[in-house]
């Protein structure tokens, strides 16, 4: 059995859907005007490498969102943490996402394996991101509209 890394008793979805709550409360303070008319901006820090951030996609209920640094060498850009985020705004929740479309899994009964390893990701996945949101919240990471430049590209 699976144990959860919050408490040490076997992994549930309930243990899983708080930690996506927990997420989004972070991505609020990161980005607290999510609505605002960008499409890339760009968070300077004194102690941390700029953090991109691109609006993917935005929708009534949804805003898919992807957090990065980029990094350039001889071999071209490298994007290193790079991860997707989709923002359930109705149920006030954050999901870090393999990429723009999840791997879909059937789950047939309770103890089928490819359930449980896509659940694994999932935890791999937004433990990753809640510790690097803390991370870039501490080393005052932010993007607030009257901060950016005003050459932002539209939405």
């Amino acid at each position: 059995m699976h144990a959860c890394p919050c408490c040490g008793k076997p992994r549930r979805i309930a243990h899983l859907l708080e930690l996506y709550e927990r997420n989004y409360r972070l991505i609020q303070r990161l980005v607290p005007e999510p609505d605002a008319p960008c499409h890339r901006a760009v968070s300077h820090s004194l102690s941390d490498c700029p953090l991109h951030l691109e609006i993917v996609e935005r929708d009534r209920y949804t805003l898919t969102l992807r957090l990065t640094y980029e990094f350039t060498d001889e071999s071209g850009i490298r994007r290193q943490p790079d991860l997707w985020v989709r923002l359930y705004r109705d149920a006030g929740v954050a999901e870090a996402l393999a990429c723009n479309h999840r791997p879909p899994w059937l789950a047939e009964r309770d103890g089928d394996p490819a359930a449980h390893a896509f659940l694994s990701a999932q935890w791999r996945r937004n433990l990753l991101l809640n510790k690097w949101l803390e991370y870039l919240l501490d080393h005052g990471h932010g993007f607030i509209a009257s901060a950016r430049p005003r050459a932002m590209e539209p939405a």
